[in-house]
This record gives C-alpha cells, sequence and structure tokens, in this order.
C-alpha cells in the first residue's frame, strides 16, 4: 500500500531501516553495505533500497532534512509498512569540546528547540530516548571494535543558521552535538510502540568552526557508523 511520500508495497520494506538524510547517502549505503539491493521508493527523490547485510533483510531509506520530514517518513514507515526499528545514520556538529573529528555520538535522548511533541497535548514537556536495547547493542559493538564514542544527549534543532549561536548554552547541560531529526524520530516510536536510534558522527565543532569535514571526507567517515548500526539492527 503506497502512501502519499512512499511508493512502495508493505512487503517491499523490510522490518527494519536505516535513515540517513541524504538520498545520496542512502544510495551509497545500499551499494556499499547491502547485497541484491533493490529501489522500492523515489518519490520526491527520497531514495528507499531493500537488500541484505550478512544475511539480515534491511531497507535504507533518506529522511530528508529536518523534524518535519523525519517526523513524515518515520511515521509512514512505523504506521503502514510495518516497520518495527529505525535507526537514523547521519552527521552532527560537535557542542561538546571534548568530541573530536569522525567520533560517534550515541543518542541516548534528545533535546529539542522544536514543537513536534506540542501534538500529543501533554500536560508537560515529553523527554525523547532511544530504544535502550538498542543503545546498549550499539555500544557493546563500539566498545569491542574500539570505536571512538560518545552516548549522551543530543540536540534535535529546527535551526541550521541559529542567529543566537545557543550551542554554548546547551554544553552548559551536558549536550554532546547537535542535528535535526532524531527528537521526532524519538517523539514517533514511543507514540507506535516501535523501536530507534540515533547514531551520529561528528562533522564539525561548533567552538572551533575552522573544524569541518568537507563533503568527501564525510562520505569517507561514515563507514563505521554505517556498520555499527548495521550490526546493532542483526
Amino acid at each position: 500500500m503506497a502512501t502519499p511520500h512512499i511508493g512502495a508495497e508493505k512487503e517491499q520494506v523490510a522490518k527494519t531501516v536505516l535513515m540517513p538524510g541524504d538520498p545520496k547517502r542512502a544510495e551509497w549505503i545500499a551499494k556499499n553495505f547491502l547485497t541484491d539491493a533493490v529501489l522500492f521508493n523515489d518519490i520526491r527523490g527520497a531514495l528507499g533500497f531493500t537488500g541484505y547485510y550478512n544475511g539480515k533483510r534491511v531497507s535504507v531509506m533518506a529522511s530528508g532534512m529536518g523534524q518535519p520530514s523525519m517526523g513524515i517518513y518515520s511515521y509512514e514507515l512505523y504506521k503502514f509498512f510495518d516497520v518495527e526499528t529505525i535507526i537514523r545514520v547521519g552527521t552532527s556538529g560537535a557542542i561538546d569540546s571534548s568530541l573530536q573529528l569522525r567520533d560517534l555520538v550515541i543518542a541516548q535522548g534528545a533535546c529539542t528547540d522544536g514543537n513536534y511533541a506540542a501534538q500529543y497535548r501533554l500536560p508537560g514537556t515529553f523527554c525523547p530516548l532511544a530504544d535502550f536495547e538498542l543503545l546498549q547493542k550499539a555500544v557493546a559493538y563500539c566498545k569491542e571494535k574500539k570505536i571512538s564514542f560518545a552516548v549522551g544527549n543530543i540536540l534535535s534543532s529546527d535551526l541550521y543558521y541559529d542567529d543566537a549561536q545557543s550551542g554554548l548554552e546547551w554544553a552548559k547541560m551536558g549536550v554532546l552535538a547537535v542535528e535535526m531529526e532524531a527528537a521526532s524520530l524519538y517523539c514517533n516510536a514511543a507514540r507506535l510502540g516501535k523501536k530507534a536510534l540515533c547514531i551520529t558522527s561528528i562533522s564539525n565543532q561548533l567552538a572551533h568552526p575552522e573544524k569541518e569535514l568537507t563533503s568527501a571526507e564525510r562520505h569517507e567517515s561514515l563507514s563505521d557508523m554505517v556498520i555499527v548500526a548495521l550490526e546493532t539492527a542483526k
């Protein structure tokens, strides 16, 4: 059953989906990490593929940029395609000054300056969290393979160009890094009784703007992150 944004039949999508923001990154993951990958979606350029990783059927699909886009695609995958697990893979900017370029950040929770959770009409502030079992598996794999990583809170911001430059304020609360999608993914997972995790790779440092990976370097440095996600999904 196709939705307005995903032109596929339910059986074409695996129970576990990796979600980068960039469609080209989704295609890169499918070509380099999956076998027998088949395209199941190209509506609006949000490329989606299903293939196999070490015998496990896995899909990878672009979420687009920002919480509204992630909110749409992850909701449709969970609700209409019976997806059980979504693991976001992407880049983030380091807020914590101890994080280095290419370090992985595994998001235990996702703070946000957005308004996505207002739709639930809760009498307070909802704290979007990762699935604990997925988080444990990702951490264990990173430790086993000696991959540099940190676990903690991240910020899902609606702002890429933040006029207030508020990153350092979030640092005071121990927030590790900033990206743009995890909070809405975690909200959808919580509301629909599904599993979600966000793993990002540090591509730049807020305190040192000169320290930033090029577009080519971002692709080259994502292999560890993708493998951690795929091993977590097994």
